[in-house]
């Protein structure tokens, strides 16, 4: 039953309602259950949150012990971001792998299966899909977590993915508005900035999230970024102009929402976590994601005062943080009431997911992901190529892990070979004298070479160099965006590196 502290008043709690805050451990402190009391509402988990679907269920039951009506956030993507399976790898192809295969009902079906997945632990709202428009090869933070390049593409996926994950009942935020593509700077770092003029970011970047808004996706994040054509002083997420007269105004969107977290350094470096929330929920954000890496109760303490603060000083108006915590309050019982599915388009969303469930009759839905992934590989040499039937050598050529995607998920092919063929070896490399390394590592055994994003990592290429040029019969893996051109005796682009992604290229190279 939900529970509100007698002695907090109304304005702290709305200061409450809207924040998202994470926390440490695989249960709920003391702390959380208290603020929950208080008038908190929504949760975010990250993978430390996470250490099996049974305990992650029991974790989402005693947030409800405390509130029955809490918003359980995660940041699942699948593919490379993954939270739900951060120690084993995803079960499920990312974005760019869907992309690939280009068959919205595939898509609807796999987002549907991770919503299912998360609702049965609880979780009720996902930071997904992102609805960024890759644009931009050497884009360090977005990649394979796009669908793709093309505008179009991406808009139809994102809607097909909206609404599979919200026929199972957990709501969708489509992100980062107004458009991550086109940058060439991570916004965990530092603040990016896209210079495109008015008709390039309609055509562009704001076509998949017309989508999103038409297929009634329930929240919509923004992003860390200067777009100086909508806002030349603030990036999106603190922008009157870009929240508010665009996403409200222009695109008609009435849903929820969400900040990026604010701890990420294009705010916190510039603004601060406080100053940021009240610009943030000022500039028309409802809801401040925070948790990633601040993660304690002094952060929600700090952030409840700072909005409480600006309100009694008049810099916020208390009407604003009203509505905010209303639209919070209001996604809530969307997901208690059970109402999922309720999009515009419901009808033939729902027929269209029937006729995929029909064509695919022989696939349980534990595999739909696996048969994603099988559908998403490109291979090139196959018809030269003669299946392993020796363990090989396997050397990943391991880049620095964004954030988002975080270095504690597995990645590569080296696990799903080693259970085709015993013996297989693996380690990582990295560096500009990776090549005679990797050579010297090998011996005389057949090398499997995985890289992810080649084309932005000119010591990768270089190794890659010498690797084929020693070793001609070398199999190449990548698992990043495939720009590059394809080389190596066998070469086979996952579009990703999702577990289910190695998986399907490990059938290929051990033919099995």
């Amino acid at each position: 039953m939900t529970t509100l502290a007698s002695g907090t008043d109304t304005l702290t709690r709305d200061a409450l309602t809207v924040l998202q805050p994470g926390f440490p451990g695989t249960t709920a402190p003391d702390w959380l259950l208290r603020r929950l009391g208080e008038g908190l509402a929504s949760v975010g988990l990250f993978g430390r949150n996470i250490a099996s679907p049974d305990q992650l269920s029991s974790l989402t039951a005693q947030l409800r012990s405390e509130r029955d009506d809490v918003l359980v956030a995660i940041d699942e993507e699948g593919g490379d971001v993954t939270r739900l399976e951060a120690r084993t790898g995803s079960s499920f192809p990312g974005n760019h792998a869907l992309g690939a295969v280009d068959d919205v009902n595939l898509t609807r079906e796999v987002a549907h299966e991770l919503g299912r997945r998360l609702a049965e632990c609880g979780v009720n709202l996902n930071w997904a899909p992102s609805a960024d428009v890759n644009s931009n090869p050497s884009n360090p933070v977005i990649g394979v977590r796009s669908f793709g390049a093309d505008p179009e593409l991406v808009a139809r996926h994102t809607a097909a993915y909206v609404t599979g994950l919200q026929s199972a009942g957990v709501a969708a935020c489509t992100k980062h508005f107004p458009g991550h593509g086109d940058t060439a700077v991570d916004s965990h770092h530092a603040l990016p900035r896209i210079d495109a003029d008015s008709p390039v970011l309609e055509r562009r970047e704001l076509l998949p999230f017309r989508a999103a808004i038409a297929a009634g996706s329930r929240a919509v994040m923004s992003a860390h970024i200067l777009v100086p054509t909508l806002d030349p002083d603030r990036p999106a997420t603190l922008s009157l102009s870009i929240l508010t007269d665009l996403l409200r105004g222009r695109l008609g969107y009435d849903g929820l929402i969400v900040t990026d977290g604010m701890e990420m350094q294009a705010i916190a470096a510039t603004y601060g976590i406080e100053r940021g929330s009240v610009l943030a929920i000022a500039a028309g954000a409802d809801a401040i994601c925070v948790g990633g890496g601040l993660a304690d109760d002094e952060t929600v303490r700090r952030l409840r005062d700072a909005l409480v603060g600006a309100v009694r000083s008049g810099e916020l108006p208390e009407q604003r943080l009203a509505e905010a915590a209303e639209r919070v309050r209001g996604l809530a019982q969307w997901t208690a009431s059970g109402a999922a599915a309720s999009t515009p388009d419901e009808g033939s969303a729902s027929r269209a997911s029937r006729a995929s469930r029909a064509s695919t009759a022989e696939v349980t839905r534990v595999d739909i992901g696996l048969v994603a992934a099988r559908r998403a590989l490109t291979v090139t040499g196959a018809d030269d190529f003669t299946p392993l039937t020796e363990p090989p050598y396997v050397a990943l050529l391991t880049p620095v892990a964004n954030i988002a995607v975080g270095d504690e998920t597995p990645w590569g092919v080296a696990a799903e070979l080693a259970h085709r063929l015993p013996g297989t070896e693996t380690a990582g490399f990295a560096g500009e004298d990776a090549g005679g390394v990797v050579l010297k590592a090998a011996g005389t055994r057949r090398i499997v070479v995985v890289v992810r994003d080649e084309h932005r990592h000119p010591w990768m290429a270089a190794t890659l160099d010498t690797l084929l040029a020693a070793r001609p019969d070398t199999v190449v893996v990548e698992m990043g965006v495939p720009q590059a051109p394809p080389r190596g005796a066998l070469h086979i682009a996952t579009h990703g590196a999702a577990r289910v992604c190695g998986h399907a290229a490990a059938e290929v190279i051990a033919g099995t």
